[in-house]
């Protein structure tokens, strides 16, 4: 089982904001997740960004992968977990 640190869209048509979620890599983009880690909002300036960093390492350090837009997002916020240091 492959899972993923990626995002979820939320919102209304035109008003996108994402979930930054865990889930299985099988599971649909806007299904079924295992935890909630944060929130991104690209339509504010700046971006809104709100990541629970604890769970986010701890889910890193488990072996989650993470997509292309969560790397640069945690980037952002400066995470990098134990195993990347």
């Amino acid at each position: 089982m492959s899972v993923k640190i990626r995002l979820t869209r939320k919102g209304a048509k035109k008003q996108p904001f994402y979930r930054i979620v865990v889930a299985d890599s099988r599971f649909p983009r806007d299904g079924r997740f295992i935890e909630n880690i944060g929130i991104y909002n690209p339509k504010t300036d700046p971006s809104t960004i709100e990541v629970d960093k604890a769970k986010a390492v701890e889910w890193l350090n488990k072996g989650a992968i993470p997509t292309g837009t969560v790397k640069k997002i945690f980037e952002i916020v400066n995470l990098k977990s134990e195993k990347t240091k």
